[in-house]
């Protein structure tokens, strides 16, 4: 995309403590910060992994309340009860009025869009189609009440059982099992761009460096593809990391593999094409360790992902005129170097 994003995953952690009165006001002093500095930002409402509670947490309450129907995490998706309790916390973030900007989140401009969910999985139903009526259900859901903002899933990209690409892109055969399809999910009506993430080291144990660029390489390809050609959406990549603990990590493969994503990206985009952007996972300030992981970094101790990052940046925003408007961008882009 042509401004700055910032994914963020921590809505989860105010579903666990619902009425917690200061974790609402952190997240509205989040979006106030965001709304200073021309940042917009792209909210995930739930997580499929355990971190920040996610479905997990969901099942663990209906059947605590004894109205589960099942203690499978899987059960998020099918249960009613918790597709009641879902339902009823995202109308919660939606119409909740900030305390510093007195917008709702439905209204506030510095919210580029919303996740649906991070990841989704339903592997005890690999034909996907449990998971698809979640997705239509909710997505209906998150538009009857906010039509300002635009949706996207959080999908990882994986191709279902039925499409024939799961075995010419996926990684390997498990990926046409967990129950998503890329193509099937994002051709939801009320779904506004695609969302897809690479991770090439979790999904991969045997190949080297250069065999995972040439892999994401036709991954990034075939994805914008099918939005080009098939479901006429946008694409994002809304993460992609590579991690420090490869046996053969040098530093130095960062840039050249974030430079494969972003290359293919902007030629798409320089003709006009599906591919909208990319955010990577993931860039901290320093005194953030604690919350670091294999993939983190802080750009500008590394000078070369500082300035391939930018440059990206200003690539798609000249491509646009946005670098003629008053701003972030105008002063970041009207340097040389970029």
């Amino acid at each position: 995309m042509s401004v700055s994003i910032a994914i963020v995953y921590t809505l989860p952690i105010i579903v666990v403590y619902f009425n917690n009165f200061m974790l609402w006001q952190a997240l509205d002093y989040v979006i106030a910060e965001a709304r200073q500095h021309g940042i917009r930002l792209l909210l995930s409402l739930v997580n499929n992994l355990q971190a920040y509670g996610g479905k997990t947490q969901y099942v663990e309450w209906a059947w605590q309340e004894g109205v589960g129907l099942s203690s499978s995490n899987d059960s998020f998706f099918f249960d009613p009860s918790i597709r009641k309790y879902f339902k009823n916390y995202v109308r919660t973030v939606l119409t909740r009025k900030n305390t510093i900007t007195g917008f709702e989140y439905r209204n506030d401009p510095t919210i580029f869009a919303w996740e649906l969910m991070n990841e989704p999985r339903c592997m005890s139903d690999p034909s996907g189609d449990t998971l698809q009526d979640w997705l239509e259900e909710m997505t209906a859901f998150i538009k009857s009440i906010d039509k300002n903002h635009l949706l996207t899933i959080g999908l990882e990209g994986f191709y279902g059982p039925k499409s024939p690409k799961k075995s010419t892109v996926n990684p390997e055969e498990w990926a046409s099992t967990l129950g998503s399809d890329f193509v099937r999910n994002s051709n939801i009506t009320n779904v506004d761009f695609t969302s897809v993430h690479i991770y090439p080291d979790h999904w991969f144990h045997v190949l080297g460096f250069e065999e995972k660029r040439n892999y994401v390489s036709k991954w990034v390809r075939s994805h914008i593809e099918d939005c080009d050609k098939e479901l006429k959406k946008p694409v994002m990549f809304t993460e992609y990391g590579l991690s420090n603990q490869n046996k053969d990590f040098q530093p130095s493969q960062r840039e050249q593999f974030y430079r494969t994503i972003l290359d293919i990206i902007y030629k798409s985009a320089k003709k006009k094409g599906s591919g909208a952007g990319a955010l990577v996972w993931q860039f901290f300030v320093e005194g953030m360790e604690e919350y670091n992981d294999e993939f983190g970094l802080v750009p500008w101790e590394t000078p070369s992902i500082y300035k391939l990052t930018v440059q990206h940046s200003c690539r798609l925003a000249r491509i646009q005129g946005l670098t003629q408007e008053k701003g972030n961008l105008k002063d970041l882009c009207s340097k040389k170097e970029n």
